[in-house]
């Protein structure tokens, strides 16, 4: 197998504190891989140290085969970083900042401004292509930010945390760019704590935790990990919530968890979903949904690392 990304042992510490503890990763070519953790996991860490940006304790690693720190001018010519916040100039329009980083890269004028149109049809930004980027919506910034580090064509994406702060609308708009990205030919490496995005764009998930690497494997496999099925309920009528509560409390011997009136608990038995369903049918109550499913990636988190993926973490930028 060809890996665009290879990574083993890596190590970073700022004086007492070890913002990576021995962390190894493989990205296979033309994949996403997903890396989770909350804030101060060492997500942001790993990805500045592959993007050059950054040099390991201990540890090495390789971009297309080119070791990050022995090769970084190679490196940097194959790959391309999104951070977690934009960088391109409020100042100037989104035409004018992608030709500037084009001739920057060492474009011609007319092939940095052919480039730049390209990538903002690409981004369905042609409309708004003169405006200022200070009159974009959050969106619409993101997707010229992923232009933006699409104009020198690398082989390897870094995408840190690129859709944090965004609403749900922009954030589908950057998954809609990451899939044709993909489809495209490009590698991409994801770093997020929003789980739901991991499970829609990931081909596998590595989970980092206080610096290291506690799990890795496809978002399926990683649920199937954690513990079987999960059973989940939701009343009909809010007032029914307790009563149905206890009845599968009694029937599983677990107490369930309550999310918006949604309860679910682990499903050890696959008769369970049968013996429910008759003792709601024997007390009168309706439920709108009733069924089993693999645990939610957010259960896998909290399974592992024993808490939330968003809980903060000190110091927060790593």
């Amino acid at each position: 197998m060809t890996y665009a990304i290879r990574a083993e042992g890596l190590v970073k510490k700022y004086g007492d504190f070890t913002a990576l503890d021995g962390v190894d990763l493989e990205v296979p070519a033309g994949r996403v891989v997903g890396v989770l953790g909350p804030n101060g996991a060492g997500k942001t860490t790993t990805v500045r140290i592959l993007a050059t940006l950054l040099r390991p304790d201990a540890g090495h690693a390789a971009i297309g085969g080119h070791d990050v720190v022995k090769d970084p001018v190679r490196v940097r010519q194959l790959i391309g970083l999104t951070g977690q916040f934009a960088s391109v100039d409020e100042a100037l329009s989104g035409t004018e900042n992608l030709v500037l980083l084009g001739r920057l890269l060492g474009l011609s004028r007319r092939d940095a401004r052919a480039r730049a149109a390209r990538l903002l049809a690409d981004f369905s930004l042609t409309e708004a292509a003169r405006k200022p980027i200070s009159t974009f919506s959050g969106g619409m910034r993101r997707r010229l930010d992923l232009a933006a580090s699409l104009v020198g064509r690398p082989r390897v994406l870094f995408l840190d945390e690129p859709t944090t702060g965004l609403d749900p609308h922009a954030r589908q708009e950057v998954w809609d760019v990451v899939r044709q990205l993909v489809a495209d030919g490009s590698t991409v490496l994801l770093t997020t704590q929003y789980l739901e995005e991991a499970d829609q764009l990931a081909d596998s998930v590595t989970v980092i935790d206080k610096g290291r690497k506690v799990a890795e494997g496809q978002p399926g496999e990683l649920k199937r990990r954690v513990g079987g099925q999960v059973l989940q309920v939701r009343p009909t009528v809010a007032a029914d919530v307790p009563r149905v509560a206890r009845l599968v409390a009694e029937l599983s011997g677990h107490s369930p968890g309550q999310d918006s009136g949604v309860l679910t608990v682990p499903a050890d038995d696959p008769l369970l979903v049968a013996a429910v369903a008759r003792r709601l049918d024997g007390e009168g109550i309706t439920a709108d949904e009733l069924g089993l499913r693999l645990p939610s990636l957010d259960e896998v988190f909290l399974a592992l690392t024993g808490r939330a993926p968003a809980a903060d973490e000190q110091p927060a930028a790593v």
